[in-house]
């Protein structure tokens, strides 16, 4: 009996989707802790932007965000790691001390309400029924409410560096902006790739797609963080250049966790990714790599998932076939170069190992996960 896809998870689970640790990562800097102390800065602007909302779409942001339940009621549910306003911070603490850290909080909460507006939007469009082991909120508020919330939380991000005295937050609210254009311009081609034929995608445009929606956002945290130390333009682009690399590392992972994660973990179903036949960095990678499975793997990509215990076998082959094909090792090599080029730009920005070991740790944590 061929196993489901729950045994081939656990099969695979003995290779995590995690790349070495990067070379003068110090010891001292806890990612975890580094994570909490920004959730404590970050928080307080947050929920005071959220809550300016109007009632309708307060109560969708606020639920979205794991603060509520659907019906109002206070929750205590997972609100995410907030990788990026802790980004920010860190950043800004590398180049300018604690000083320029207290200062960042607003621009950190203002780079969250856009990724924030980028979930609710991607998972409209990508069908997503659940994120953070709960129905998302287009599926429990409907797609026309959750756009709105989305669009909401994005001029909230705007409103709040435009209301900040801060001498950086015209520069920075002019970065944010340009970084939103450039993540709708990802998220476009990566919708525009679902509608071609596994064989017309190359793994250049997947590398830039993955660059554009992942990368960019994560890059655009970083150099808001120097333009809030009051770094030059130097530091700030190598700056943006190692959140944009480490960004790409983490796209890569997460792609190899939507195909064999633990969905204990991920909160998502065993391989939602092959199922809505996602044009994934380790499928592409697999489909363009010229091995025997790359046919196996075109062929299954080019028809519908089916339901039930049919469909079950055949994302385990489709899984498999990626794996045989190199998919999943080419995914995990190249995640270990970006994060080699993003120990390199940072070193550009913050010589100092010292200074840079909080952005390493944020580095390595977000390519060192298994959810």
């Amino acid at each position: 009996m061929a196993e489901s896809m729950t045994e081939t998870t656990e099969r695979t689970a003995e290779r995590p989707a995690t790349v070495p640790r990067p070379v003068g990562a110090p010891d001292g800097h806890d990612a975890a802790l580094i994570l909490e102390r920004s959730r404590r800065s970050v928080d307080p602007e947050l929920r005071a932007a959220v809550d300016s909302l109007p009632a309708s779409m307060r109560r969708i942001a606020r639920y979205h965000f794991g603060w509520e339940h659907a019906d109002g009621t206070p929750a205590a549910g997972n609100e995410g790691k907030a990788i990026r306003p802790a980004l920010v911070l860190t950043a800004a603490a590398a180049l300018g001390g604690p000083e320029a850290r207290a200062g960042a909080a607003r621009a950190a909460a203002a780079v969250e309400l856009v990724h924030n507006f980028t979930l609710l939007h991607d998972d409209v469009m990508d069908r997503d029924a659940t994120r953070r082991h709960r129905p998302t909120a287009w599926a429990v508020f409907g797609d026309t409410d959750a756009i709105l919330a989305g669009d909401a939380l994005q001029a909230l991000a705007l409103r709040l560096l435009a209301e900040d005295r801060h001498p950086a937050s015209q520069a920075a609210a002019a970065r944010l902006a340009a970084c939103v254009v450039e993540l709708c311009a990802g998220q476009q081609a990566d919708t525009a790739l679902e509608h071609r034929a596994p064989g017309e995608v190359t793994l250049a445009e997947v590398l830039a797609m993955a660059e554009a929606k992942t990368g960019a956002l994560l890059g655009c945290a970083c150099a808001v963080g120097a333009l809030y130390a009051g770094a030059g333009k130097e530091e700030a682009e190598a700056l943006d250049a190692f959140g944009r690399q480490a960004g790409l590392a983490f796209q890569l992972i997460d792609d190899v966790i939507g195909i064999w994660g633990d969905p204990g973990r991920t909160g998502k179903p065993a391989g939602a990714d092959l199922a809505a036949r996602k044009k994934s960095l380790p499928v592409v990678a697999a489909l363009t790599s010229g091995a025997p499975a790359a046919a196996e793997l075109a062929e299954l990509y080019s028809r519908p998932h089916r339901e039930g215990r049919e469909g079950e076998e055949e994302l385990q082959r489709t899984a498999l076939a990626v794996e045989r094909a190199g998919g999943r090792d080419w995914a995990q090599a190249q995640a270990a170069d970006r994060m080699a080029r993003a120990v390199d730009d940072l070193a550009r920005a913050v010589p100092d190992p010292a200074h840079a070991g909080g952005l390493l740790a944020l580095a390595e944590f977000v390519t060192r996960r298994t959810s």
